[in-house]
Formats: C-alpha cells, sequence, structure tokens
C-alpha cells in the first residue's frame, strides 16, 4: 500500500510540473517586448529582426514552440539563451552549483535548529524561556527576507564590526566555496527567515503530544524523561512539522533570488533577475522550471517522511 501512495503522489507531481510548464510558457509569453529587438537594439532594422525571428523559432505558433520546449526538457535540452547565443543548460550549470550550496547550508543549519528550539521551547512552556523564543520568533517571522539580510549587513559588514564582506567578491568563474566568509551573510540571512517558522511549528506539535494520553501513560509507566520524550513524543510530533519544513525548504528555491540579489550572489537567483531584465525567455522558463520541480520534488519527499513517522498514516498506507 505504501507504494501505492508514494505512486499515486508521483503521477499528480508529473501532472503538477506539466501544469506549471504550460503557465510558465504562457507567462514569458506575455512578458513585454520582442527577444529579437531586445537582443539587436533599437536600431535594428526590420529585415534582421524577421531573421533573427526565424533563427530562434520564435515565428513560429506558440503551441508548436511549448512542445519543441516541453520535448526538449524532456531530454535535458533547455533550449539557446537569447542573450548570450549558448546553450541555456551551460549557462545555469554554473550557477546550480552556487545556489545549491547556498540552500544546502541553510537547509542543514535551520531544520535541526528550528526542532531543537521548538522542542526545547516546549518543554519550557509558559516560562520566560518559552515567552522570550515565542516573542523573537514572531518577530524574525514577521521581517521580509531583504530587512534581514540589509540588518546583517549593517551589523557585520558596513557599520558596527566590519568583519565579513557585504557582497560576493569571488571573481566570475572562481567557486564561491573557495571563499566561505562571503557565505556566512546569505546563509545566515535564510536561516533567519526559515527557522521561526519550524520553531512555532514544533513548539504547537510537542505541546500537543506531550498533552497526549500515551505520554502521559508512559509517564506513570515510570519511563525516563529522556525516553519519553525522544521515543514517544519526536516521532509522533515530526509527522506534522515535515510539511512545514517541506514549504520552508521548497520556499529556499524561490526566496534565494531576493537574497542572492541583495548580496550580488552568483546563483540562479541572479541568473533570473538578469534574463527578466534582458528579456531572456529561455532562461527564465528552465530556471521557473527548476524551481518548481525542487517544490515538487521536496513536497513528496515530506509526504514520505510524514507517512513513514507517522503510525495512522503509515498503517493507512
Amino acid at each position: 500500500m505504501f507504494a501505492k501512495v508514494i505512486g499515486r503522489r508521483l503521477i499528480l507531481s508529473a501532472f503538477i510540473l506539466l501544469a506549471v510548464s504550460l503557465l510558465v510558457f504562457g507567462a514569458t509569453l506575455l512578458l513585454p517586448g520582442d527577444p529579437a529587438r531586445a537582443i539587436l537594439g533599437q536600431q535594428a532594422t526590420p529585415e534582421r529582426i524577421a531573421a533573427l525571428n526565424e533563427q530562434l523559432g520564435l515565428n513560429q505558433p506558440a503551441w508548436q514552440r511549448y512542445f519543441t520546449w516541453l520535448g526538449g526538457l524532456f531530454v535535458g535540452d533547455f533550449g539557446t539563451s537569447t542573450a548570450s547565443g549558448g546553450p541555456v543548460s551551460e549557462l545555469i550549470g554554473e550557477r546550480i552549483g552556487a545556489s545549491f550550496v547556498l540552500m544546502l547550508l541553510a537547509g542543514v543549519i535551520s531544520v535541526p535548529l528550528g526542532i531543537a528550539i521548538g522542542v526545547w521551547s516546549a518543554l519550557h512552556r509558559g516560562g520566560r524561556r518559552d515567552q522570550s523564543t515565542t516573542m523573537i520568533s514572531l518577530i524574525l517571522a514577521s521581517m521580509p527576507e531583504f530587512v534581514i539580510g540589509i540588518g546583517l549587513i549593517a551589523v557585520f559588514a558596513t557599520s558596527v564590526f566590519q568583519i565579513l564582506p557585504a557582497v560576493t567578491l569571488a571573481p566570475p568563474g572562481e567557486p564561491v566555496w573557495n571563499r566561505p566568509l562571503q557565505l556566512v551573510l546569505p546563509t545566515l540571512t535564510l536561516v533567519l527567515v526559515v527557522t521561526p517558522y519550524i520553531v512555532r511549528m514544533m513548539r504547537a506539535t510537542m505541546v500537543e503530544v506531550l498533552d497526549s494520553g500515551y505520554v502521559e501513560m508512559a509517564r506513570l509507566k515510570g519511563v525516563p524523561e529522556q525516553r519519553v520524550i525522544m521515543r514517544h513524543a519526536l516521532p509522533h510530533a515530526l509527522g506534522p512539522v515535515a510539511q512545514v519544513v517541506a514549504i520552508q525548504l521548497a520556499w529556499l528555491a524561490g526566496g534565494v533570488v531576493v537574497v542572492e540579489f541583495l548580496f550580488r550572489y552568483p546563483g540562479l537567483g541572479q541568473a533570473l533577475i538578469d534574463a527578466v531584465t534582458y528579456r531572456d525567455v529561455q532562461v527564465v522558463q528552465a530556471i521557473s522550471m527548476l524551481v518548481a520541480a525542487v517544490y515538487v520534488v521536496v513536497n513528496l519527499a515530506a509526504d514520505v517522511v510524514g507517512i513513514l513517522t507517522n503510525p495512522k498514516l503509515r498503517s493507512a498506507a
């Protein structure tokens, strides 16, 4: 039964990606301006514009261009960048690694940190520690990522300590991880944005589980408190939190755009902004589909974790 549930999720995910591809392609058709004129400049002659449109296939019907583009996605062909003239896969291939490092660092730090703080807050519920944690998490959750990023720049890069670089210093072609200090501020920004939501959800579910009958029964049987928390309470609390974690990790794929622009980080976010600026439609489509794929994969993983950690769902599956 578990395999059937996952199979249904996979089929649903495929349909979601197909729907997203239609929306992304349709949205790029609505972008203002002419790609050929944007490439050739305002002084381009109609003959040169017509020739470039034919070369890029822009004179074909929209439905035909969509199926050609969709077929290319299945074989890893994202098309040709209208700005650089090279394959889109090469252009974004250099950026994927940088963005992946940033999102991986933020995820590896924020998920266990948020779970640990949420459990700690639940164990001290009603006290000053719990109230302080709740207030701080509310303040951070209400602040946009660019506000947090600017605040960190002001404290650690410009006005107060001046110990970290305010923007990415790596020259083109150099891996960003060669200079670890330039990763600190963008990673910390993402961590401070993601962690509060995990903390609040973990605290709420942990409080509910700690008040449940099976936890009380375990305590009445004399089970040590640490074992009660780790063996009885925590596994049941992780199921609902997995969905919040998935949403936040999926948000990283989209929210990283603002953070990368703020810190001039050479990742997919910066590439997407440049592509929209220069109306590089193929790059916009490719990055949008990559972000959508990350959302689908992360949510699918969250469904699996939710089933595995929840006995009721596991038995139903």
